[in-house]
């Protein structure tokens, strides 16, 4: 068996075992199991005294890898760094990560170094160090094949559809109630496979769209930080070129 099987296997063994998990009402985010009660504050919930958010783009590591599609949580992370100065080069928690401020809100850039399928390994011990509410206090970048390219979209909670990544995070770290922003890298149009088209280098064609959605991604990241995800929904939400309400009734299930 290739290791990429393998890794793919257990990923969908560790969801497997939430799904049961969910079914038997056993499920118990590790954010809450210090023992700290939660407090309120400013609207957001603080966990263990802590007041920090952990921005995490999946990818996978590896020269061979920059540029595909599947890192464009990578390459939203990479723009975050850039817009506030924030290093993100420290390797701990099985990822690359650098502190800083966004908006006004203490952050952690993180980009779990575990390859794709193993993802909530690193993100597990990110949550579980900073002893944050994943709810609350955990954002997740990455790409879906089934949005339409150069379209993003920002979502409170939500099944790991096909995507490996979030299939462990989900596994990992016992919950599906997190936000996330989903990046647009559309289907292959040719019939290729999968992952051959996840992990193929953009086009010239779709390059520009998709380097607009990561962009528009990063935007979206401080949106949520300083006014909150419901108004980065309503203001994200949307297609290129399409009004708020045209793209709600074009793509409300998306």
């Amino acid at each position: 068996m290739k290791s990429e099987d393998r890794l793919e296997k257990r990923a969908d063994l560790e969801y497997d075992v939430l799904v049961k998990r969910k079914e038997t009402k056993q499920v118990k985010s590790p954010a809450f199991e210090s023992g700290i009660p939660p407090q309120k504050k400013a609207g957001k919930i603080v966990v263990g005294g802590k007041d920090m958010y952990i921005i995490a783009g999946l990818g996978n590591p590896g020269k061979q890898y920059a540029q595909t599609r599947h890192n464009v949580g990578f390459d939203t992370i990479d723009i975050l760094a850039d817009k506030y100065n924030i290093s993100v080069d420290t390797k701990k928690h099985k990822a690359l990560c650098g502190k800083g401020m966004i908006e006004g809100q203490k952050v952690v850039l993180a980009k779990p170094q575990t390859f794709m399928n193993l993802s909530g390994e690193s993100v597990r011990e990110l949550v579980d160090f900073y002893k944050i509410d994943p709810e609350e206090e955990l954002i997740v970048i990455y790409d879906d094949f089934d949005l339409e390219i150069g379209t993003i979209r920002i979502r409170k909670k939500g099944s790991a559809g096909s995507h490996n990544g979030m299939k462990s995070i989900i596994g990992q770290i016992q919950s599906k109630d997190f936000p996330r922003i989903r990046i647009g890298i559309g289907k292959s149009g040719g019939g290729a496979e999968w992952k051959d088209f996840v992990l193929g280098k953009t086009s010239k064609q779709d390059e520009k769209l998709i380097e607009d959605a990561v962009d528009r991604a990063a935007d979206a990241v401080g949106c949520i930080l300083e006014k909150g995800i419901d108004k980065a929904m309503n203001e994200y939400n949307v297609k290129p070129g399409l009004s708020g309400r045209e793209d709600r009734d074009k793509t409300r299930n998306d």
